[in-house]
């Protein structure tokens, strides 16, 4: 794999395809100065709506995540993304509140079908939630949002971007043991806090422990003393705070809240920052 350098990238800016729960959108536009300006190889063992790896935008890479489907709509869209977008047209075209809870219930045998499927639930469910029940049905009411196809859309730049990207459905263990010396991680795991008293646990207690974060801490640690490049963001939380006491340089960084479904939950929070490297 060819080093790299982001300030030398000139590729046009590509915008996520999905809106994902704890997304980073905010930080690459609020905090760009907090990524390297070089590095070798990109990884991310999180990737959700992959803010991050869209605005560097690294030749190379190696994505995974734990959710199955999601990477499998990654995959779609870099072999297959013409397929998936002449489906979400024709969604697009027939979208209601019936409509949606008829696809929400369907099961399709084809992996563009189930891309198509992902992305529209996606895009017109409440806030972009991603929740399955204890069967592993996605049960998301429909939102408010009525547009399927999106002025942002660029399925064909983002399947050109993901040329030379491997994605893994897998934990997140295996893709940070492949990160080496000048590498640069980034990590943006579920905020699961000591004890599970944070806002989010009703979404990722069943999907992320307590010991899944001591594991993460781990595992960060053992990259972070190969030489690999670490940003880590997670729930600015003592227990966090305590977990990471010898690890990087820390930060407390604000950021909007849109989540709660009550408007009075809603407002600014604080999200801790672990950088392992000089920018």
């Amino acid at each position: 794999m060819l080093g790299i350098d982001r300030k030398f990238n000139k590729n046009p800016i590509i915008v996520p395809f999905l809106k994902w729960a704890g997304g980073k959108r905010w930080l690459v536009s609020a905090h760009p100065e907090l990524l390297p300006s070089s590095y070798k190889n990109y990884l991310e063992p999180f990737l959700g709506s992959g803010a991050v790896y869209f605005h560097m935008r690294p030749k190379v890479a190696i994505l995974g995540d734990a959710n199955a489907e999601l990477i499998e709509t990654y995959q779609q869209i870099k072999n297959n993304w013409s397929s998936v977008e002449e489906i979400l047209n024709s969604y697009h075209q027939q979208h209601t509140k019936d409509f949606y809870y008829e696809i929400r219930t369907s099961v399709f045998d084809t992996a563009v079908e189930r891309a198509a499927k992902f992305i529209y639930l996606n895009r017109t469910c409440w806030n972009g939630l991603y929740r399955v029940n204890l069967s592993g049905n996605f049960n998301v009411p429909i939102g408010t949002k009525k547009h399927v196809l999106l002025s942002t859309d660029d399925f064909k730049s983002v399947s050109k971007q993901l040329n030379n990207t491997e994605l893994h459905a897998t934990d997140f263990q295996t893709i940070i043991e492949n990160a080496q010396k000048n590498d640069f991680l980034f990590v943006d795991p579920p905020y699961t806090v000591k004890h599970n008293l944070n806002g989010f646990v009703k979404y990722n207690n069943k999907l992320f422990s307590w010991d899944d974060q001591i594991r993460l801490r781990d595992a960060i640690d053992n990259a972070v003393s190969r030489g690999v490049k670490v940003l880590l963001t997670n729930a600015d939380h003592e227990s966090i705070h305590d977990l990471y006491q010898n690890i990087g340089e820390k930060m407390s960084l604000n950021r909007s809240s849109v989540i709660s479904g009550k408007a009075s939950a809603r407002g600014k929070y604080s999200e801790l920052i672990i950088k392992c490297y000089k920018t």
